[in-house]
């Protein structure tokens, strides 16, 4: 099973790489972030004719996820659990596929809104580790995987590539992204790859590409019977050289 992850920064725009990606890697599933559409305006009728069908949670020039499968699903949640009921920022969709849950997060960056913003970040860690607890009592085999929008260590960044106080590397980030995976999960690429220096991000601004200035923010996390089914993490770094490239790429796991 193939299940890839990929940040698009609008799929107005990004339609035609996506389109190609499909044609080009024909993954099980895609995990879209940051579509920036709402429902309506979503190209889902292209996606069907390459045999895609879409589970869709919009919001109008913002945020955004969608999650693109070939088989059928069932949709298990629209919201993340637990976050309060009028918070409309559309981040989170999850699905049950061939008895498996992913989870599709478009987790918040935390940089701005102050330290209001911040703490929203923090938050919702705390009810996405609340989430992935809650699934592992019940002995599901789940992944949770997208834009985490956090460098869980200092290889997970080029040097310079961003500030010290940035709400992607601050200790409160990395304590809640630790505590995801001292719930027993598994971060799918570091499990396969423990010394790379790879990265998922690099910013329009300052020749951050040229220069090789990224960062790995996109992430999947793995439960622990689904991790020993893990043969591959594959970063498609080529898509960053596309003509109108999303500022992401596309991060590909592999299941047995």
């Amino acid at each position: 099973m193939k299940i890839t992850s990929w940040n698009v920064n609008s799929i107005r725009i990004r339609e035609p790489h996506v389109a190609a990606f499909l044609q080009a890697e024909q993954p099980d599933l895609l995990l879209l972030q940051e579509i920036k559409t709402e429902v309506l305006n979503f190209p889902a009728l292209a996606f069907a004719g390459l045999g895609y069908q879409a589970v869709i949670v919009g919001q109008k020039s913002y945020n955004g996820v969608a999650i693109l499968h070939r088989a059928p699903v069932e949709v298990t949640h629209t919201s993340l659990p637990g976050l309060p009921g009028d918070d409309t920022q559309a981040r989170f969709v999850e699905i049950r596929a061939q008895n498996l849950r992913v989870g599709n997060l478009y987790l918040p960056n935390g940089n701005s809104g102050g330290e209001t913003g911040y703490q929203y970040k923090l938050d919702w860690m705390a009810h996405l580790r609340t989430h992935a607890q809650t699934m592992l009592d019940a002995d599901e085999d789940f992944l949770l995987a997208g834009d985490y929008n956090v460098c869980p260590t200092d290889a997970d960044f080029a040097p310079g590539a961003i500030g010290p106080d940035d709400a992607l590397i601050r200790p409160p980030t990395r304590a809640a992204y630790n505590a995801l995976l001292w719930t027993g999960l598994t971060e799918a690429f570091r499990a396969l790859h423990p010394a790379e220096s790879a990265y998922t991000f690099w910013d329009y601004q300052a020749g951050a590409w040229d220069r090789n200035s990224g960062l790995r923010i996109d992430h999947a996390l793995l439960s622990p019977r689904l991790a020993e089914r893990l043969t591959h993490s594959i970063i498609h770094k080529p898509e960053r050289a596309r003509t109108q490239p999303s500022d992401h790429v596309p991060v590909s796991f592999i299941l047995d």
